[in-house]
């Protein structure tokens, strides 16, 4: 068994390897992560905008996401002030658009 070499990419809770999708998937569990992508994937937003529409995320932490987000390359401030997507935000999020649909699915079925 031979080990892998170290990745030059950002470290990543858990795992030793830093795989790209070891990264990801760290970024995107982080609280209000997704939460955050989610609401931008329309218009942008001011911070005060997407805060309420976070259902009143602490205002600290939703910084800190804004700020991680726009690191990795998905968010991006915009000329009016608003935060929006980039290109690469917004080609993750239509990678959820299945799963979205799939748990309207569920929700209609299981009532839940």
């Amino acid at each position: 068994m031979t080990k892998q070499a170290p990745s030059k990419t950002r470290s990543v809770r858990g795992s030793r390897t830093g795989r790209p999708i070891m990264a990801l998937l760290d970024l995107l569990g982080r609280r209000w992560s997704l939460r955050v992508l989610w609401e931008l994937r329309g218009e942008p937003l001011t911070s005060r905008a997407l805060r309420t529409a976070c259902d009143e995320a602490s205002p600290t932490v939703l910084q800190a996401r804004l700020t991680e987000l726009r690191e990795a390359g998905f968010v991006e401030l915009g000329e009016g002030g608003g935060y929006g997507l980039t290109p690469l935000g917004r080609d993750l999020c239509a990678t959820f658009m299945p799963l979205h649909q799939f748990a309207e699915r569920w929700r209609s079925k299981s009532g839940a």
